[in-house]
């Protein structure tokens, strides 16, 4: 039996263990996730009558495979479409109309986890929760080997995953590194994996850039009537980055009521990252209700927050240290790993690595 460690339970990893489990039907998974949560910054929270995807807003329908996956091998029960347009807004706060685009918004009306869950909820795969894996093991065979000289899969090498408690899990034919590249990074700086190509994996994660933000959640007991779902600055000088309008997704926002996710731009999360939420939270409004025109914004009745600093990839990772670790049974899977932090390339890109991960077990 080929057994499989994944660290993470973002979208990417739930992408690859259904391909794994579906191709290799022997195949034991064991998912170790260090929140509560699934589906990494694909998160949702429940607030009374409320649903809010408060990190990635929406899967884009630009993939065929994962459009395959969300409307045909997933159950489509609850899945939603955000169908109002996209705005744009520049330094000024100006809005204008965005290029109107033939795409899919798409959410649940329990918000996007559901991805994750129903991913995982089609495999065998053991999910454990709140374990932070501390540690990356690489025992009885690999250690010194090269591209050039041996390893692999088939090599006698086995990995075993160590979390925070000191427990250690495994052994493991494949592990698939899930975490945003910083923390892949940190993860392989302590790895016991005597051997060139951890480092070159290393410092090959740890060169992608990323931008941090920070989110304000601004609930108003009115509804909006505003003509789009949400607004992009395309100029990226503006402080707020984004605003989406969560009840144009269906069951999301009671009706009468608005929910609306701001994002901060990357410099502004960065500067203010550590600073006091709630002051962060009312500068955001007020920002919001610049752009948006509306001076009731000011004072929501009810807010959440987030930061995210590891939130987008701008950048992707050189291709020839991924390679060299996958030949001893070590993947690295995620947005970053193809340069986009959109959640429908991180499913394409799980859907890839499980296909790799199958074809070599």
């Amino acid at each position: 039996m080929t057994a499989i460690g994944v660290v993470g339970a973002g979208a990417a990893a739930a992408a690859a263990t259904l391909v794994v489990e579906t191709a290799v039907p022997d195949a034991d998974v064991t998912v170790l996730e260090k929140s509560g949560g699934l589906c990494g910054r694909a998160a949702t929270r429940r607030h009374d009558d409320i649903v809010y995807d408060y990190g990635a807003n929406y899967v884009k329908s630009d993939d065929e495979r994962v459009v395959e996956l969300l409307t045909e091998t997933l159950d489509t029960d609850g899945l939603v479409d955000a169908s109002e347009p996209i705005y744009t807004f520049d330094e000024s706060g100006a809005v204008s109309p965005g290029r109107e685009a033939d795409e899919h918004k798409w959410s649940y009306e329990s918000g996007l986890t559901q991805i994750a869950k129903r991913l995982f909820g089609r495999t065998d795969a053991e999910i454990h929760r709140r374990t932070r894996v501390a540690t990356i093991r690489r025992e009885n065979g690999g250690e010194g080997e090269t591209p050039e000289t041996g390893g692999g899969n088939g090599d006698d090498g086995a990995w075993t995953l160590v979390d925070a408690d000191g427990e250690s899990w495994g052994p493991f034919d494949v592990v698939l590194l899930n975490p945003p590249a910083p923390q892949t990074a940190e993860l392989l700086a302590d790895a016991e994996w005597d051997d060139d190509r951890r480092e070159a994996l290393r410092a090959a994660a740890a060169e992608v850039p990323y931008r941090a933000v920070w989110t304000a959640v601004l609930r108003y007991p009115f509804r909006l009537d505003r003509p789009y779902y949400g607004l992009v600055n395309t100029d990226k000088n503006h402080d707020v980055g984004w605003i989406s309008r969560e009840e144009c997704k269906a069951g999301h926002v009671p009706d009468g009521d608005s929910l609306l996710v701001v994002q901060a731009g990357g410099e502004w999360s960065s500067e203010h990252y550590d600073r006091d939420p709630a002051e962060n939270v009312a500068e955001l409004a007020e920002l919001t209700a610049g752009i948006v025109g509306d001076e009731r914004l000011t004072d929501p009745s009810w807010t959440d927050y987030q930061g995210w600093r590891y939130a987008l990839p701008e950048g992707s990772v050189r291709r020839g240290p991924l390679d060299s670790a996958e030949s001893a049974g070590l993947y690295c899977l995620g947005d970053w790993v193809v340069g986009e932090g959109r959640i429908h390339a991180a499913l394409a890109n799980g859907l890839d690595v499980g296909e790799r991960v199958a074809y070599s077990v």
